[in-house]
């Protein structure tokens, strides 16, 4: 999960493993699988490192608990 902010300025949490795209329309406009959109204040390419950092984290502890760590 990704921490984001709706334009109200509210924080949630978006399931980042059902983003498909992220876009600056000007506002940053995150596309889900199901088709759903959001509109974030956090900029696409904030949206982007959060992304590659959560799946970091995904992918660093499925190799740990392969190896048995």
């Amino acid at each position: 999960m990704i921490a984001l902010t709706r334009l109200n300025g509210t924080k949630y949490y978006l399931n980042a493993d059902l983003i498909v795209t992220v876009e600056g329309t000007p506002d940053t406009v995150i596309s889900l699988t199901n088709g759903t959109k959001f509109v974030v204040k956090d900029r696409p390419e904030e949206v982007v490192h959060l992304i590659i950092e959560y799946q970091k984290l995904v992918h660093n502890t499925a190799k740990e608990l392969v190896r048995g760590e």
